[in-house]
């Protein structure tokens, strides 16, 4: 076992695969710029030399795999008037797009707490496993921001009503449903990943996707819908509008405990937040590709990092923490086309380019 990185971002070499972990366990795993710049290295290293079969994304301690991006620096470069959100975005969502065509079978494995920026660096793999202890979510509109890092690329694939339930109300995937949302592809139960890792370890080179998608499975429960994927047909009917108003109207008119609880969790998010959301995801229905809907991301996510819903989120949830924010504007009916329009422009020499 050789080390090449060490620190935050550990990329090491075990028989014929290139470990990446990220190592924050105490902050679980949140990802910093270094540590996707210390990504992208370890990727050029293990695609340039054949010795490496596969690639293994795993994170330290017992908490999860990542919490997502280190949203406490971000939210200081935006008070102080940074760039930090236009340079970690950038490297951030080409790395997405990286790890999306990457051409060697990339293994994730998304175990216990997955969010925004582990979903990035995971949800796009060759080869997506969760266990018995996933909590995938992405539960950035509750910071006044919106499911980026390709979320809206992921969300829109998710069948039915499924993803725009999931975008808007950042409410929690366990493994099975992350499944069915189309996040992952295997439920393996913790206690058998490290035979399953041990037997990755010894892939020959060369070997195939469906060689490692068969080593997986047989390590699989099989399993592929959880909770929420039985109340598919109830969020088909909730969920399916282009327009905020329209979904809580639905929501008010059904009644059920299930629609007033949505309700109460939509009414805690930013509406500027949900709208532009809501918009992103039925943008990504049409789009032809994960880099596509990174450039809209981008354009997108340099407005929220100059918003005050961005830093107000932060604040309420990271900073503060009393989970009390005053959002701007404080209802969806107040959220105006002329507010939406600067998320959805074209940034000229700013664009979003991938090689």
């Amino acid at each position: 076992m050789t080390a090449m990185e060490e620190g935050d971002l550990v990329a090491r070499v075990e028989g014929a695969a290139g470990i990446i972990r990220l190592n924050r366990p105490k902050a679980i795993n949140a990802v910093t710029l270094e540590m996707f710049r210390d990504i992208d290295k370890a990727l050029d290293r293990f695609e340039a030399d054949p010795a490496f079969a596969v690639i293994v994304l795993e994170g330290a301690g017992e908490r999860g795999l990542c919490a997502g991006g280190d949203i406490r620096t971000l939210w200081e470069s935006s008070k102080a008037g940074g760039d930090l959100g236009k340079i970690l975005w950038r490297e951030e969502y080409i790395l997405n797009a990286r790890i999306k065509k990457f051409p060697k079978p990339y293994v994730a494995f998304m175990d216990g707490i997955v969010m925004g920026g582990g979903v990035g660096l995971s949800a796009h793999a060759s080869h997506r496993i969760v266990t018995d202890r996933t909590k995938l979510a992405m539960p950035e509109v509750g910071l006044g921001f919106f499911p980026d890092v390709g979320g809206t690329w992921l969300l829109s694939r998710s069948p039915g009503e499924i993803g725009t339930y999931f975008g808007l109300t950042g409410q929690t995937m366990n493994g099975p449903d992350a499944i069915h949302a189309k996040f992952a592809d295997a439920v393996v139960p913790a206690a058998k990943w490290p035979e399953l890792r041990e037997a990755l370890t010894r892939a020959r080179p060369g070997v195939s996707a469906a060689e490692v998608t068969r080593l997986i499975n047989g390590f699989a429960s099989g399993e592929f819908a959880g909770p929420v994927a039985a109340k598919e047909p109830v969020i088909d009917a909730l969920f399916g509008f282009d327009r905020m108003e329209d979904i809580l109207a639905a929501l008010e008119r059904d009644g059920s405990e299930f629609a007033l609880a949505t309700l109460k969790t939509l009414k805690e998010k930013s509406p500027r937040g949900m709208v532009v959301t809501l918009k992103l995801l039925r943008l990504a229905r049409t789009a032809s590709s994960l880099e596509e809907c990174l450039v809209r991301e981008y354009r997108a996510a340099l407005e929220v990092f100059r918003s005050d819903d961005f830093r107000e989120g932060v604040r309420a949830a990271v900073i503060d923490k009393d989970r009390n924010p005053s959002w701007s504007p404080p209802r969806i009916e107040d959220v105006t086309p002329a507010m939406l329009a600067p998320y959805l422009a074209e940034i000229g020499a700013d664009e979003l380019k991938f090689n």
